[in-house]
């Protein structure tokens, strides 16, 4: 595991695959960071799966209202949590490997609780979807899940929680 030397803005998701250690960045989405740390407090996001994964692309989850784990899933990627939708926090921080990211509709303004995670470069995305976080530690684990749209027998995120609390 990465040395984590800012416990209140690390996140660790433990995952079907194995631990992703990520840090999170204030600086950069401070609002989206409370949500993410908000819902993880929560414990919202335990048992959340990866409902839409594409190979080379990204590995998307976070949807609490509708994707959790042994419940039905067919509608994971269409809900969010019973919080507001947040306003855009786009930054210059690149999309690279490891990059978290909140998934939106076309609303600029629409991210709730869904979020992806960066395969690879995708530079594409810069300036339009709002950084929150970078993967420290884990990507081996993140490039394990299972890939599809929607994903069948998903892999999950079995718990969230700021290292802080942990």
């Amino acid at each position: 595991m990465a040395e984590i030397k800012d416990p209140e803005n690390t996140l660790i998701l433990e995952t079907t695959k194995g631990q992703v250690v990520i840090q999170l960045l204030p600086q950069v989405a401070p609002d989206h960071v409370a949500r993410i740390k908000e819902l993880a407090r929560e414990k919202a996001y335990d048992n959340v799966v990866f409902h839409r994964v594409i190979d080379g692309f990204m590995a998307q989850t976070g949807d609490v209202e509708h994707g959790k784990a042994g419940g039905n899933t067919a509608r994971a990627g269409t809900g969010g949590s019973s919080k507001p939708d947040l306003k855009a926090e786009f930054s210059a921080t690149p999309h690279v490997r490891g990059t978290c990211s909140m998934a939106r509709s076309q609303n600029p303004n629409s991210a709730n609780s869904q979020f992806f995670i960066c395969f690879t470069d995708a530079p594409w995305l810069n300036k339009q979807y709002s950084v929150w976080g970078q993967v420290i530690s884990g990507m081996e684990f993140v490039d394990q899940i299972k890939r599809g749209e929607p994903v069948k027998d998903p892999d999950s995120i079995v718990s969230a929680r700021v290292a802080a609390d942990v």
